[in-house]
Order: structure tokens, then sequence, then C-alpha cells
């Protein structure tokens, strides 16, 4: 693991218009630069890059970040992988913590089970190429498949013999451990503890990474040299390094080309994979013959948003993936879906057309998932009424894990003419489905929150509390209070329960001022912001950070989102360390997820006007700050309030709740603790909201 520290450097010595100049030609302009956009197909320039802010941003679709998050999207590294590019570039030596012995031992037998992978990557492309079966058997099939020379040795394609343990007699021979062989499942014991090669017999498919480690391997038996053996394709068991469910065939060789063409396409096997390649299209991947996983789905959506499925004339087959596309549209994806003709699979109808073709049959063919899933389940239930009942539900279902609203009233309007059903009926039971899934979601949420909490170890050493411990003693009403008129520092909450659902809250208008807050907090968080006076008549100086969470505190709020609780946690466990500044801590942060957001947070400093017509530009006058802090979060509290009352009101129209008398008072009790939170809110922005019911 790379420390902080170096971190820090190699953050330092970058010049973010020497590392975007490398791939962009920038043109200055005033004292910012501006080139075409390397993430998307850019007619004028609309990539700026700022030196003094060492940021770099498009502003049509919106990439960009630091020098390491450039790198990272452009190069599609990891961030560890970024950080060593940049540390290279510019000579900075790579210091990495000091490794415990249970990790340096871990790290180590990762490191070696790679090692041995690679071993047989090249010893399985050996034998293809210069071994007598490998040519006259492996190569024979391969060219047969009508695979190019470049092709194979592209995705290193191989070939082991039919004897059942010359692979494995092989690596013993070069020094690699028997019990390695076994972990990377290429070796199986016998019960006579023999070892015997897993791929015996079969031309051989390597599995790569994201960033190109060979992690597994897929075999596909030939008849003419492995009598007898029923299953066609053998893979790498789940290992160490090999996690299939996290996997997709063909993405380190697709990655690029996905993100530049904004579009991947999902094919079921290795050959349909290499086949489109051949035929220049080269975003594409495989699941394998398995269903998507939400690992595969997550992998797929860190490069584009549109994904086509590419389906051959097996409606079974079809069927069986429908869940996994299902689990596609609740990731908030585009869905197409194209039907290949009869007889034809991916790998058959690339190799009989080139690229333009391909394309424009695509184009030409592919319909959105929903019209197509409609349109196949339709052929099943004719006129069958209880059928057509289950087709109904089963479209419900997936129109109801759509995340954006817009699309979810289009794909009803759809199914309503395709299905002679009046919307209305699909908008409830959408609606419905949509609050069960809500329910469960908080609730499985509250669950987490508890255990977590139950689990809380005492903190390590060197790490500060959320407030020192010789804090004055908390004060009787009138005593010490905030400039604001609060109590400073209220006891930690243990629990933040919501009855807003986690889902689909980014359009809500508390949402917006928790992200207006979140980039007070990176920016200023270290400043002082007032002073309170103790029982001595002594000043304590209150910062940004401490302001914030004192006054959520009283009101026992929190923010909703997971990631911006997280950088409010660790903004208070840093603030009293000598030298913390908000900025440079979460912008260095070693999560990259958090590192990128607080490089756009850094980044848009004009947020604010949407929002408090009284401050032009966000808090370039610090004498303000104070003023806008206690501004913003006030609005914040009032808005989430209002609308976790809503939510509660529609909880207590479920007949479940109200026949449940403990869920029911429990939620009685909550919607009395907010609405008198609302009237002393609304009593302190001035009595000038009206409330409702």
């Amino acid at each position: 693991m790379i420390d902080q520290p170096t971190i820090d450097r190699i953050l330092d010595a970058t010049q973010i218009v020497d590392i975007v100049s490398d791939f962009v030609t920038l043109r200055r302009r005033g004292v910012n630069y501006v080139g075409l956009c390397p993430f998307h197909d850019d007619k004028t320039p609309s990539f700026y890059v700022s030196p003094a802010k060492g940021l770099c941003k498009c502003f049509a679709c919106g990439k960009g970040g630091n020098a390491v998050h450039f790198i990272m999207e452009h190069e599609q590294m990891s961030y560890p992988e970024a950080l060593k590019y940049l540390a290279k570039k510019y000579g900075i030596e790579i210091k990495e913590r000091e490794l415990s012995s249970e990790e340096k031992l871990m790290q180590s037998e990762r490191e070696s089970l790679f090692i041995v992978n690679n071993f047989a990557r090249d010893y399985f492309q050996n034998i293809l190429k210069n071994h007598a079966d490998g040519r006259s058997i492996g190569m024979a099939y391969f060219r047969q498949r009508g695979f190019r020379d470049d092709i194979i040795e592209k995705f290193q394609l191989g070939y082991c013999t039919e004897s059942h343990d010359a692979m494995s007699q092989e690596a013993i021979r070069k020094g690699f451990k028997k019990d390695y062989l076994i972990k990377t499942g290429l070796c199986y014991e016998t019960d006579d503890h023999r070892l015997r090669d897993r791929f015996w017999g079969r031309v051989i498919f390597p599995v790569h990474t994201l960033s190109g480690k060979v992690v597994a391997f897929g075999g596909r038996v030939l008849s003419n040299a492995t009598k007898g053996v029923k299953v066609k394709y053998v893979n790498s068991p789940e290992s160490e390094i090999y996690h299939k469910s996290n996997e997709l065939y063909g993405i380190y060789f697709a990655k690029q080309a996905i993100v530049k063409q904004d579009r991947c396409f999902l094919v079921e096997g290795y050959t349909d994979v290499i086949s489109m390649h051949q035929a220049g299209v080269e975003n594409v991947v495989a699941s394998s013959g398995t269903a998507l996983t939400p690992g595969q789905i997550k992998l797929i959506h860190r490069f584009t948003n549109h994904i086509t499925v590419l389906y051959d004339g097996d409606v079974a087959g079809i069927k069986a993936s429908l869940r996994g596309i299902d689990m596609l549209l609740e990731e908030g994806m585009n869905i197409k879906v194209c039907l290949l003709p009869d007889g034809e699979d991916p790998d058959s109808f690339a190799r009989k057309h080139n690229t333009t073709d391909f394309q424009k049959f695509i184009q030409d063919n592919e319909t959105d998932f929903i019209r197509f899933k409609t349109n196949l389940l339709l052929e099943d239930a004719g006129k069958d009424p209880v059928k057509r009942a289950e087709l109904i539900n089963n479209l419900v279902q997936s129109i109801s894990v759509i995340p954006e609203a817009i699309f979810r009233d289009v794909y009803i309007k759809e199914c309503s003419q395709l299905l002679h059903v009046e919307d209305k009926l699909l908008v409830s039971e959408v609606a419905r489905r949509r609050e069960t899934q809500a329910e469960k979601q908080a609730e499985q949420r509250n669950r987490e929150i508890r255990k977590n909490n139950a689990a809380q170890a005492p903190l390590p050493d060197g790490v500060q509390p959320p407030y020192p411990e010789d804090m004055p003693p908390y004060p009787a009403d009138g005593e010490m209070q905030m400039p604001d008129g609060g109590t400073p520092f209220p006891p930690e909450v243990t629990e933040y329960v919501s009855y807003i659902p986690q889902g689909g809250k980014e359009g809500q208008e508390f949402y917006e001022y928790e992200h207006l807050i979140l980039q007070i907090i990176v920016r200023y968080g270290e400043k002082i912001i007032c002073k309170i006076l103790d029982e001595a008549g002594n000043e304590i100086p209150v910062t940004v950070i401490e302001l914030i969470i004192s006054d959520l505190r009283r009101d026992e709020l929190s923010f909703h989102s997971p990631l911006h609780r997280q950088i409010l946690t660790e903004a208070i466990e840093h603030i009293h360390n000598e030298g913390f500044i908000a900025e440079k801590y979460f912008l260095a942060h070693p999560d990259p997820v958090i590192s990128r957001l607080s490089a756009e947070l850094i980044a848009d400093r004009y947020q604010l006007s949407k929002y408090h017509s009284k401050a032009q530009k966000l808090v370039t006058d610090e004498e303000r700050l104070f003023e806008l802090v206690l501004s913003l979060v006030n609005s914040f509290k009032f808005a989430i309030v209002n609308e976790e009352i809503k939510h509660i009101m529609h909880a207590l129209q479920d007949p479940a709740v109200v026949n449940d008398e403990e869920r029911c008072n429990s939620i009685m009790k909550r919607y009395a603790e907010l609405r008198e939170s609302q009237r002393l809110m609304a009593k302190k922005l001035g009595d000038r909201v009206v409330l409702n019911g």
C-alpha cells in the first residue's frame, strides 16, 4: 500500500498541464487551457485544464478531476497504478506502507498464483505454436474458426496436449510448487496423490483482469482429441485471485473502445468476443455463459452507461438471461437488445461481415429491452389470461427497478399500449413495488447501522476522538451558547434512522443542500468560524466542521449519502490534527471515489448562487462564511424534515402499518417529533413558511 506522505509528494510534484498534454492538444485560454475532450466525441473544445487548481474538467460530458483521476480514466488504471505512473514520470520513489506478516503472506501467495498463471499461459502458447499436436490440432481448430495469427497472439490463445500431466510435470521441473498449481485450478490431485492437468486435450482461452493479468483459463474440448469427454468447456475454479462473478472475458482488450464509443456489446462466449474483435468491433465483453452478476455489471458501468445485448435465436437461453438484464436496469443503464438472424450467433455473424455491415445491422435491428421483453413474453402468453397477468407482473417488476422516473413513465406508457392495459394500473403497481423495495432497503440499511454501531471498537492510537476529551462539560440551559443560540457539541448520535428511502433521493431539495454543505466542508472545513466561551471565560475556537456537525447532531440528523457521511466522519476525526487542511486531505485521499468527488467539489465554485441569491458566488469573501454555513445547514434541516414527514404520512396509509400497533405508535411518535422540529425551524427561518396539514 502506498503511504500517504508518498501520495502527497506525487500530487505536489504533478503538473496537470504536463499530464494532460501527453494525450490532448491544449491551447491557452486566459489563465486556463482548453482542448478536445478525450473521453467523448468532442467537436468543439470543451475540456478545460486549470494549472492553478491542478484540476481538469469537460463541461460537455462532465469527466475530469486531478491528474490521478485523468490517468485512471484515460489509461483505465486503478488508483495505485495511476499513482505509480505519475511517480515514474516525475522520478519519485514509491514508498509503500510496511505490511503485517499476515498481509505479506497473503500478498506473496497472490503474486505466486499470478506467476504460476503466467507460466501456464506461456506454456500453452508455446505448445500451440511449436508442438506437433498443437499445430495439427489446436492451431487447426483456430484456423477453422477463421482466427488470424495476430488475433491468436493478441488473446494469447494456446493448447494443452492429450497427456494428462505434461503441463504439471513441466511446472514441477521449473520449480513451481504443487500447492500453487492446485490453488490456481490448473491441476487437481487424484485420490492416489497424483497431479493431473485440468485442461488436457483442450484449446486454451486465458481470462484477463482489467489490468491485463491472467487470472484464470477456459478450455474447450476438441472431439477428435478427447473421446468420451461430455463437458465442452472447462473453466478455472474459484481461487484467491479469481472470482468469476467479478470478471468479464475480454474487458482488458475492450475497455478503451468502450470508453471511446460509449457503448458495450455483451455476448456469451469466448469465440464471440474474439470474432467480433477480428471484425473490427472491439467494445465487446462476454459473461462466459453465466448469468450477469452485480460485480460484472458494475465493471461495465465504470466505462459506459449504454449496453447492447446480442442474442442468437435460442429462446430458452434468452429467457434465462432476463434476470441479469433487470439488474442492468436497476443499475440505471440504457439497455438495447439485438436478435441475430436465425442460425447465427455473434461468432458466426461477425465472421461473415465487416465492421461497417456489423454495426449497421445492430443499429437497424436493436430495440429497447422493455419492448423486446414484452414481445418475447407475449408470444408465450397468447390469449391465456393467467399467463398475461404473469407477463404484466413480470414487466412491472422490470420497470419498477429503473431509477429514473422519466424512463419509468415512458416504459409504462409503451407497455400500456402493447398490452392494452390502462396505464393508471401500471403506475399504481410500479409505485407499490418501489415503495416495498424502498422499505426493504431502508430496513437493511438500518440493520447495517445497528450492526456497525454494535461493532465499533475503541479508536486506535494516534486517532483523535470527534471532540477533545478536555472539552468543557455540557452546560446548563443558557450557558456557553453558540452565536446562533444553539448548544455547542451535542453528544454523538449513535443511530440515524430515516423514513426517506435511500434510492432516488438525488433530485430532492435536501440532497442538493447536503451536497453544498459538503462543498463548504471540503473547501473550508479547518477554518475558524467563531469562538465560544467556557465556564472560566476562555475562548475556544470553533471550525467550520465542528459548527456543522454540532448543528446537525442537535437535531439528530445526518447526511443521507453514505459517501458524504464517510467524508464528514473523517473530517471530524482529523480536524484537530496538526496541519490538517480539508481540501488537501480529501483531494489526496487514498479512496479514488472520495478524491474524485473532492476534485469536483473544489472545481464547482459557483453552485450556491442557485439557492442563495444574496451570495453570487460560493464564499469568495470568507467574512460571510459563518452566515452561509448557518443558512445552508438550516435550509438542509428544514428540507429534510419536510421530506421525511411526507414519507411518514405515506407510510401511515399502509394497512400493514396501521394494523401493527407497535410499529404505528413508533412512527406516530417520530411524526410528532418531526412536526415540532418543523415548527421550531420555521420560526427560526423567520416564519416565512406555511406548515401543511
